[in-house]
C-alpha cells in the first residue's frame, strides 16, 4: 500500500463550473506529453468517469468518501497507480459539485477525499460575470477548513485578455501564495451536451476523441501543465499492490463464479472497481448486449443487469426477443439474476416510456414503472439485506446511492433491502426478490457488515 500516494483533485466552487471538461482536457494533454497519469472521479457518478477513461485511454475508478473506509481507497488507488507501471505515475482525480458539497449529513465531499488522502486541490472558478470578487470567492474557499488546501487556481470562461488580468492582479494582491496557473477562455469547444441523469453518456458522442484533442488544445495553451504537475507530492511506496495479494479480496462480493454482465447504452452504468473485485476474487465476466439482442453465457451462474436509460430504448429493449426468452430461461434454471436501478426496470412487467408509451420488459419481478410521470429520486442509501443473496446473509449492509426520476407504479412481492438514507432516517423496504432473482432502484458501491 502506499504511505503517500500521488494525486491532485481537481474541484470547483459548484457544479457547472466547467471542471469536467477540464479535467478531461488535462488528462488527455498529459497523456499526450507522455505522463503517466490514473484517473479517479469524486462520489458515485458512473457517467463521467467513461470520458476520463477516453480521455487517458486507461480506466477510471470512483473514489467515494462516503460510501468507502479510507482502507478501500488506498486500497483502488493502489491498484490504479501499480497499473500504470511508472513510480512517477499521479492521480487525477475530479470532484463532484462543490468542494465542500457531500452527503446529506455533511460528510463525503471532495474535501473530504483530497484531506484523506493528503491530496493539493486545484480549484476551478466559473468567472464569468465577475472580476475582483473572484479573489474574494478563492480566498473563502482556501480558509474554510484548515485540512483542504487550494494549492492552485484555474480561471474558466474567461472573456478577454483585460479580464483575465483584473483577476490575476486581485489574487495578486490578496491571494499571493495560491498561484493563478490557467486562465480558459469561454469556447464552444469546451461543451458536452447532456441529459436528464448528466452528460450524454461517452459511447454515444460520435467525435469524442476529436473533442477531446480540440479540447487539451486549448488546455495546452491556456494552463501551465508544468505548474500543474510540480503541484503534487510525490508518492511513497511502502508496499506495491500485487494482484492475488493483500487488498485483492472484493468487498462485495461476487454475484457468481461465472457472471454474465449487460453492457450497452441501455446498461452503461457499472463500477469499475466493483467488476475488478469480483475479477480479483476469482469471478469470470463476460458480457452481451441486450439492445442487440444478444443473450448472456449459457454457462453463467449469474447475470449482472447494470442502470443505464433503458427508458430511451424501451421499444428495442421489448422487441428484443432472443435477450427475454434467455433470460426467463435462466431464471427458470435458479441462475442468479441481479438488475440494478435501469436494470431492476427491465426485471420488471412493464416500462411506461416518456411519451406514455407501454413496453413488456421480463415480467421476472412484479415490477411497473414509469417516466411518463417523472419525480427526481437522489441521495447515498444505507440497504440492509432483507434476505439471504450472494452479497450476504440478512443483515448484510451494502453503501451506495439512489438516483433516478422513474416513478414506480406497482412494486409487489417480497422486499429485497430496508432503505436508510444519509441521515439515517428509516426509508422503508425496497426492491424485490423472487426465487433466485432480485434488485432494486439502489446502485452498490461497497459492503459492510452489520455492527461492523
Amino acid at each position: 500500500m502506499h504511505d503517500k500516494t500521488s494525486g491532485v483533485v481537481i474541484a470547483a466552487p459548484s457544479s457547472n463550473s466547467g471542471k469536467t471538461v477540464i479535467t478531461l482536457a488535462v488528462l488527455r494533454a498529459l497523456k499526450r506529453q507522455g505522463i503517466a497519469v490514473a484517473a479517479a472521479k469524486t462520489g458515485p457518478d458512473y457517467i463521467d468517469p467513461a470520458f476520463q477513461a477516453a480521455a487517458c485511454a486507461t480506466s477510471c475508478i470512483n473514489l467515494d468518501p462516503w460510501a468507502m473506509d479510507r482502507d478501500q481507497i488506498n486500497t483502488l488507488v493502489t491498484r490504479q497507480l501499480t497499473a500504470q507501471h511508472d513510480e512517477n505515475a499521479f492521480v487525477v482525480c475530479e470532484g463532484v459539485m462543490g468542494l465542500f458539497d457531500g452527503a446529506a449529513n455533511g460528510t463525503g465531499s471532495t474535501a473530504d477525499l483530497a484531506a484523506m488522502m493528503n491530496w493539493p486541490v486545484v480549484l476551478v472558478v466559473d468567472v464569468k460575470g465577475q472580476s475582483a470578487s473572484a479573489a474574494a470567492l478563492i480566498s473563502g474557499f482556501a480558509k474554510f477548513r484548515d485540512d483542504t488546501r487550494i494549492a492552485g487556481v484555474i480561471l474558466n470562461r474567461v472573456g478577454s485578455d483585460r479580464h483575465r488580468q483584473m483577476i490575476v492582479d486581485a489574487c495578486a494582491k490578496y491571494l499571493p501564495d495560491i498561484p493563478i496557473i490557467g486562465a480558459v477562455r469561454r469556447s464552444p469547444d469546451l461543451t458536452l451536451p447532456e441529459r436528464h441523469l448528466g452528460l450524454v453518456q461517452a459511447g454515444e458522442h460520435g467525435e469524442l476523441d476529436a473533442f477531446l484533442d480540440r479540447a487539451a488544445d486549448i488546455i495546452a495553451a491556456d494552463v501551465d501543465l508544468g505548474a500543474f504537475r510540480r503541484l503534487v507530492t510525490p508518492s511513497v511506496l511502502a508496499k506495491p499492490y500485487v494482484p492475488g495479494g493483500a487488498g485483492a479480496s472484493a468487498d462485495v462480493l461476487p454475484l457468481g463464479q461465472r457472471i454474465a454482465i449487460a453492457r450497452d447504452m441501455a446498461f452503461a452504468f457499472s463500477y469499475a472497481h466493483l467488476l475488478d473485485g469480483w475479477k480479483l476474487a476469482g469471478a469470470e465476466l463476460s458480457f452481451f448486449s441486450p439492445l442487440n439482442n444478444e443473450v448472456p453465457d449459457p454457462s453463467a451462474d449469474a447475470i449482472y443487469l447494470p442502470g443505464g436509460y433503458p427508458e430511451l430504448f424501451a421499444g428495442q429493449l421489448a422487441r428484443a426477443t432472443h435477450f427475454k426468452s434467455a433470460m426467463r430461461k435462466a431464471a427458470e434454471d435458479n441462475v442468479t439474476i441481479y438488475g440494478e436501478c435501469g436494470g431492476y426496470m427491465v426485471l420488471g412487467d412493464r416500462l411506461i416510456d416518456a411519451d406514455g408509451h407501454s413496453h413488456e420488459m421480463l415480467g421476472l419481478l412484479a415490477v411497473e414503472t414509469s417516466f411518463a410521470d417523472r419525480k427526481l429520486h437522489l441521495g447515498y442509501r444505507e440497504a440492509v439485506l432483507t434476505q439471504p443473496t450472494p452479497f450476504g446473509t440478512a443483515g448484510t449492509v451494502l453503501r451506495g446511492h439512489e438516483f433516478h426520476y422513474a416513478s414506480t407504479l406497482l412494486e409487489d412481492g417480497t422486499p429485497f433491502c430496508r432503505m436508510i438514507n444519509a441521515t439515517g432516517d428509516a426509508l422503508g423496504p425496497a426492491g424485490l426478490v423472487r426465487g433466485t432473482v432480485f434488485g432494486s432502484f439502489f446502485h452498490v458501491i461497497s459492503a459492510r457488515l452489520q455492527g461492523a
